[in-house]
């Protein structure tokens, strides 16, 4: 499915969910949303916090996934403010990040992520964490 088909999904609501895959290597923006489009998801990306902030305004995504180091706008600054919203609150965040130390993950969860995915992710676990978090409503 093409994202312009995604999109189209969305309008007409039949997507299952809107996904955001926020990340600064166009690479990982496309893998991510080749993936989640072929599971039926509507994919929104963007490629620093800056440019998330705006999009997550209009497209109100049901997840987040965001890279900790983007230029401008990183991953820990950007989800502390999309989780210091009482809007977008309750969205879950799911951090991305090349690193998987416990420092980054203990820095994630103090600016509210609800989970901590390590790059390279397989299929299985972006689609896993994709699940857990919009069928369990966290």
């Amino acid at each position: 499915m093409s994202t312009e088909a995604a999109t189209e999904n969305v309008q007409a609501g039949t997507a299952l969910a809107k996904v955001m895959v926020i990340d600064d290597s166009q690479t990982i923006r496309r893998t991510a949303e080749t993936l989640l489009v072929k599971e039926g998801y509507a994919v929104v990306t963007a490629a620093d916090g800056f440019e998330a902030l705006a999009k997550i305004a209009d497209h109100k995504p049901d997840l987040i996934f965001i890279d900790i180091m983007m230029p401008r706008l990183d991953g820990y600054q950007a989800c502390a403010l999309i989780k210091g919203n009482a809007k977008y609150a309750g969205t879950p965040v799911i951090m991305l990040s090349s690193k998987d130390g416990l420092f980054d993950r203990a820095r994630g969860r103090i600016v509210g992520s609800d989970e901590y995915l390590t790059k390279p992710f397989t299929k299985d676990e972006l689609l896993g964490a994709v699940k857990a978090y919009l069928k369990s409503g966290k």
